[in-house]
Order: C-alpha cells, then sequence, then structure tokens
C-alpha cells in the first residue's frame, strides 16, 4: 500500500511539472505572430543559401512586428479544432483532448470539450492546466513579455531557406536575458508577408530543477492572409519519469465569420489604415 501510495504521489508530482513546462512553452511561443485541410508538414531539409543583401537582423525584428500589427488588428474572429495529445516517445497515447477553440477579438478565448480519452489524471494536471493558461493569457490575467521583438531578441541571419512552398529567412533567435519565458533556438521568417513559419528551440532558462531537457516545435499554416498555428509538439525529459511528447494539432480554421467577410488584400489594408489613423 506504501508503495502505491508513494507511486501515486510521485506519477501526480511529474504530472504537475510536465504541465508546468507546457504551460510555460506554450506561453512563449504563442506570441509569434482558414483553409479547411491543414497543408503538409513543412519539409526543411532543403540547403541553406545565402541570405538577401539589404536585410539585417534587426529590420527583420521590426518588419516582422510591424506585419504583427497589421495582421492582428484585422484578425476579428476564428474558430478550430484542437486536439491535445500526451504520449511517451514509442506513441504510447497517456491522454488525449479534443475540442473547439474559439477566439474573438481582442482578447477572448473559449474552448469547448468534443472528446477526451486516456488518463484522467493526466487530463487534468497536464492537459487542463495548459488549456486554461492560454485562455487567462488572452484575456491578460497572466501576461509574460515573450513576443519576437527587439526588446526581448537580436537575430543571426543565418540564410535563405525553402520550407514547403514558403521562402524563408532562417535566423538565431538569441534572448537578451535569462528568462523561462523566452527561448533560444530558430526562426523561419516568410521572406514576403514577414510572418513565422516554423520556430524550434528551447527555454533561455530551465523551467525546473527537475525537467532535464524540454524542446520545441512549432509550425504555421497561411489561412486567409493570416499565419496561424497548424503543429506543436513539445518535448520533455523530466527526472526520474523519462520523455514525454506533448502534440497539438490545429485544424478547420474558420476565419473572420462573425463580421462582414472581405478579401484578403482589403483585411491588410483595413488594419493599416488602422494602424494610420492610430499615429495621427
Amino acid at each position: 500500500m506504501y508503495r502505491k501510495e508513494t507511486s501515486t504521489r510521485n506519477t501526480r508530482r511529474a504530472l504537475t511539472l510536465i504541465g508546468g513546462v507546457f504551460v510555460v512553452l506554450t506561453a512563449l511561443i504563442i506570441e509569434a505572430r482558414a483553409q479547411a485541410v491543414p497543408e503538409a508538414e513543412a519539409d526543411v531539409s532543403a540547403p541553406l543559401e545565402p541570405v538577401r543583401s539589404g536585410i539585417s537582423g534587426d529590420q527583420l525584428l521590426a518588419e516582422l512586428d510591424a506585419h504583427n500589427e497589421l495582421r492582428k488588428s484585422a484578425l476579428r474572429d476564428y474558430t478550430e479544432v484542437r486536439t491535445y495529445r500526451l504520449a511517451d516517445t514509442k506513441g504510447k497515447v497517456h491522454a488525449e483532448e479534443v475540442g473547439q477553440m474559439e477566439f474573438r477579438a481582442p482578447s477572448q478565448k473559449t474552448f469547448v470539450v468534443m472528446s477526451e480519452s486516456g488518463s484522467g489524471l493526466v487530463r487534468r494536471k497536464a492537459l487542463n492546466p495548459l488549456i486554461s493558461s492560454e485562455i487567462e493569457a488572452a484575456e491578460g490575467k497572466e501576461h509574460h513579455n515573450s513576443s519576437i521583438t527587439a526588446d526581448n531578441y537580436s537575430l543571426e541571419l543565418l540564410g535563405e531557406q525553402q520550407v514547403g512552398s514558403y521562402r524563408c529567412f532562417v535566423a538565431r533567435a538569441i534572448p537578451k536575458r535569462e528568462d523561462k519565458y523566452l527561448f533560444e533556438g530558430r526562426l523561419w521568417i516568410d521572406v514576403d508577408d514577414y510572418a513565422v513559419v516554423r520556430i524550434e528551440g528551447h527555454p533561455a532558462k530551465r523551467p525546473s530543477f527537475w525537467i532535464q531537457r524540454a524542446d520545441f516545435v512549432r509550425q504555421y499554416q497561411k489561412i486567409d492572409r493570416f499565419w496561424l498555428p497548424q503543429k506543436d509538439q513539445t518535448f520533455v525529459q523530466v527526472r526520474l519519469y523519462g520523455k514525454k511528447v506533448l502534440t497539438i494539432a490545429h485544424q478547420d480554421y474558420v476565419v473572420n465569420a462573425a463580421g462582414n467577410k472581405m478579401e484578403g488584400p482589403s483585411l491588410v489594408q483595413e488594419a493599416r489604415a488602422r494602424a494610420v489613423a492610430g499615429n495621427n
């Protein structure tokens, strides 16, 4: 009985740690700012080519920030189907939760569960805190300065690369301080839209003594002129508990359905007009 209780306590502690790390990693990549069928996963095996002249890391950050603000201004609402899945490295699924995430500008998110399976303990300790944290962050209850801006990062340009159908600048993201809500890694930024296409990295500061390593990959997709998450994978190595993999799949986006829908170029023009008016 004692061994069983000890094992249960250790499992609860490990799951709480894993859930906390997932919250941190999601917070630091969610700041990096619809077609019905998701695009294929991006292939990053293409050769790295020299970067074009006339672009620097500082310029790239400035363009990224400006274009993100335009897209943010034009994005009024979206819905998507999310699948959260926690598994081990052999593919054994511990828990899964599927639901609809709905966003309404400027800061409202709601999540409605459609189905769930696997361990209820895993869902309570690892998946549900992750979902709740994203909703609270959208409402401003949990704000972390983790956006990809010049205040937080410098960029070292490495070259250009074809990632699926997107031509991208490739840069090394260098955090300006040790902060668990910042990351160190690589960015792929679309050369035309100045939007993040892919992020690979790990926290600039280890979230916990018990977390030996935490790595993540986030892939974006372009939907109705917006760049929205397609797939997240987080790999966490926990002392005495092993390696776990969280996958979040984003599917079936419907964008700007609540308002009067306009064509893509008009959305950007409207956003630009609002941005200019706000500066006057």
